[in-house]
């Protein structure tokens, strides 16, 4: 029978991770012989096209301490973390790792007494990357930019890798927003949290399943969703337009009147209007963009992600 009321769920989203589920599966079996918590493990097949979604539904069905959530198709990373996070059953906290094991599971009771002691989301710091010089440096300027421009307090250097308390996991699954950018939506909920540093691991196996789309996309989120400053900056850009054009007209009507230098006719005016009204309409179009920006993505109202099945033992 399937594992009643676990203090923990470890929630790991998967894609194409066939060559890694082994070792997830040992090292995760060894944590929760060793931890004295209770404790579930949720793996979520994110529309995989190799074995994956087989060999987590084996396991579920053969071991109580493991749930299987077959999504419909492929959502993406956030929203198959989603998708555990909702089918969570922990009493005290939800544990969040990759699949791939570059997050260790074994920092689970380390992170686990700050929760004991108040904190209410334990969320790590990343101190080394494993990565290629290229993703290195693109990580470090997107943290740093987004903190800059952030209406919230974005913490640097930190993924999805967390532990957080019921609470918090309760109000994640409230929030329904379709462009998901969960580290941001773990901070602005706000309550008592602390940064642990790390070192990330390499992959277990395999290649990254994250492509640079995929990347761009996620920091698209991180961006949209937690900063007013793209919108408000092309009203800005607008406003800075209107002044060039002013100064620009300025300048040859003075050239025209003091310095006798005659442009073609005509052509002051047709300058004017083009960079004036050019101008106002990025203006026009910042100021529409501030509302637009806002019903777009609650008006479609679809659901998150699809889940085709949850399968546990003897469930």
């Amino acid at each position: 029978m399937a594992i009643k009321d676990p203090q923990i769920s470890i929630i790991a989203p998967l894609y194409n991770e066939e060559e890694i589920l082994p070792k997830l599966i040992e090292r995760l079996d060894a944590l929760i012989e060793s931890s004295p918590l209770s404790i579930e493990v949720v793996l979520i097949n994110d529309g995989s096209k190799d074995k994956t979604p087989q060999m987590i539904t084996s396991l579920a069905k053969t071991n109580e301490h493991y749930t299987a959530v077959l999504l419909s198709r492929n959502f993406g990373h956030q929203k198959a973390v989603t998708a555990g996070m909702s089918v969570a059953r922990c009493t005290e906290a939800a544990f969040i790792i990759d699949g791939d094991l570059q997050d260790p599971p074994e920092l689970l009771d380390s992170f686990y007494t700050y929760i004991q002691d108040g904190y209410d989301v334990v969320y790590a710091v990343r101190q080394k990357r494993k990565e290629n010089i290229f993703k290195k440096g693109a990580y470090f300027m997107f943290y740093r930019l987004l903190k800059m421009i952030a209406n919230i307090d974005l913490p640097i250097d930190s993924g999805d890798f967390c532990l957080m308390s019921k609470r918090v996991l309760d109000l994640m699954n409230s929030m329904p927003e379709e462009s998901r950018y969960l580290r941001g939506m773990r901070s602005w909920l706000g309550f008592k949290q602390i940064g642990v540093p790390y070192e990330r691991d390499k992959r277990a196996g395999g290649e990254s399943k994250y492509s640079l789309k995929m990347l761009f996309g996620l920091a698209y989120n991180g961006i949209f969703n937690f900063s007013e400053f793209p919108i408000k900056f092309i009203t800005r850009i607008g406003a800075f337009g209107i002044l060039i054009s002013i100064m620009y007209v300025m300048y040859y009507l003075i050239s025209t009147s003091l310095l006798d230098k005659s442009p073609p006719a005509g052509f002051t005016s047709i300058l004017f209007f083009i960079l004036f009204f050019g101008s106002l309409n990025l203006v026009c179009l910042g100021i529409i963009g501030e509302y637009l920006v806002r019903v777009f993505f609650e008006v479609k109202n679809r659901p998150v992600f699809i889940i085709d099945q949850v399968i546990r033992k003897d469930a």
